[in-house]
């Protein structure tokens, strides 16, 4: 998004009260508030000078764009309680791509209450967050077909192969069922 101007978009201030991980152990969201949770989505070129800057507790100010039909915004600016401004220049750094991190993912499962629907930069259903913290990301054609699994309320126990760190722990879903006594 480095190609649209910050100061020309609507501001969302908020308290960050979890991080989100992509399948790389990367971040790439954050959730701000906690009554009334929104997703904050970043490219995940941004996950460490994120992670140095912002923690969870921290009240930011985002500067993003909202897609239609998703309660998220795909950030292009943020500004940090000190007043760093971090800022979406593309994914391209000294004209290297950035590389996605190998990690080894291990087999996890999870159950629990989603609490919040995740979606892609352009609003694009992509998976769930659940009561635990845990995020469950599967492809957007998965998605679209498992939309009853991935709303809030729904109970759910899902398996796949994921990551954990200190920032949290995705799963990429292979298999998920709902939970009937919840």
């Amino acid at each position: 998004m480095h190609w649209i101007d910050p100061d020309s978009l609507p501001e969302t201030r908020g308290t960050v009260t979890r991080f989100l991980l992509n399948p790389h152990g990367e971040l790439d969201g954050f959730v701000l508030g906690a009554r009334h949770a929104r997703q904050v989505h970043f490219p995940p070129h941004l996950s460490r000078q994120i992670a140095r800057q912002i923690a969870v507790g921290d009240e930011v100010d985002v500067r993003g764009v909202k897609p239609r039909g998703a309660d998220m915004i795909a950030a292009v600016a943020l500004v940090t309680k000190t007043g760093k401004v971090i800022l979406d220049e593309g994914p391209h750094r000294d004209g290297k791509p950035h590389e996605k991190p190998h990690v080894e993912r291990e087999p996890i499962d999870a159950s629990g209450e989603v609490v919040l629907s995740l979606f892609g930069p352009k609003g694009e259903l992509r998976g769930a967050l659940l009561d635990d913290g845990t995020s469950l990301r599967m492809p957007p054609h998965a998605a679209a077909e498992l939309v009853a699994y991935l709303t809030p309320g729904a109970h759910v126990q899902a398996w796949g192969h994921g990551v954990k760190n200190r920032h949290g722990c995705t799963i990429e879903v292979d298999e998920i069922a709902e939970l009937i006594d919840a």
